[in-house]
């Protein structure tokens, strides 16, 4: 198998070059250790110092001060070669999470086409429950459990869950894993601020049940025909800021046990340092 590059570069020149090397440094464990294990991905993720400098192979991830209202995370270059925008905010960890995201999303469908089968969904008070047909659901890994609490660290670095293939399983079986972490817990389950988008048979338009708001019930939206470009960058033109709109926050407590954690890190790389002198 051909090993994919990801390189993650700042183009905003706002993040330091010792925390992009160090989430570039946990996304490459995280797809060269924990994707492989449920998705023929063969991939590194290194950190480009140059934004105006990328390597011929080299699928960027950039990080960015803003996006327009109707663009995603998801591009394609001229010549139909994946790469990603992600939003930088300042004092927010969230950019590593979102970095995560459209890696693993770029690298297990990289023509932003791919659809998979499996029982439909449907929303019945308030609830999101299997229907009687069939959908065609676009492959979007981080969709379902992308929001905040759901994502683990590695290195002290949060990064996004992932949906696993079990997830477009017909039913419940015995030690399936849905998603990375566990936290989806059957086929199909949508997590409070996640969404999964499908093709509609009766009309052959996009449809997508959206969790904005955790504290609000899921809704059914009709996207309409498909235009422009491929499934997900229609997709995303339609969800990615709504998606953000109500974004859950980690708590408190979750995020000091998380910068004490990166700082104990940090400490003990200074002491072994001095090892060497």
């Amino acid at each position: 198998m051909l090993a994919t590059k990801v390189g993650l570069v700042d183009t905003t020149g706002t993040v330091d070059t010792q925390t992009m090397a160090a989430v570039a440094a946990a996304l490459n464990i995280q797809v060269t250790r924990d994707l492989p294990k449920y998705w023929p991905v063969s991939a590194s993720v290194s950190y480009l110092a140059d934004p105006k400098r990328i390597p011929q192979g080299v699928w960027p991830v950039q990080l960015v001060k803003t996006l327009p209202p109707d663009e995603g995370g998801f591009h394609m270059t001229r010549h139909n070669q994946p790469y990603a925008k992600v939003i930088v905010t300042p004092g927010s960890e969230e950019w590593a999470v979102d970095a995560s995201h459209e890696t693993i999303e770029m690298l297990i469908d990289p023509n932003g086409n791919r659809l998979q089968t499996s029982n439909s969904i449907e929303i019945v008070g308030d609830e999101i429950q299997d229907g009687t047909g069939r959908f065609e659901y676009l492959v979007e890994a981080c969709d379902p459990c992308e929001a905040d609490p759901y994502t683990y660290t590695i290195d002290g670095i949060a990064v996004s869950d992932f949906i696993t293939p079990h997830f477009y399983d017909p039913a419940v079986t015995a030690d399936a894993r849905y998603s990375f972490t566990g936290a989806v817990k059957r086929p199909r389950q949508i997590l409070p601020g996640g969404y999964i988008s499908w093709v509609d048979p009766a009309t052959n338009e996009m449809q997508q049940i959206l969790w904005v708001d955790p504290g609000r019930p899921p809704v059914q939206r009709n996207l309409g025909p498909v235009t422009g470009g491929s499934l997900r960058l229609f997709i995303e033109a339609h969800t990615y800021h709504k998606s953000r709109e109500k974004r859950e926050q980690l708590k408190p407590e979750v995020k000091a046990k998380r910068a004490a954690y990166r700082e104990a890190l940090a400490a003990a790389a200074e002491v072994r340092a001095s090892h060497y002198k």
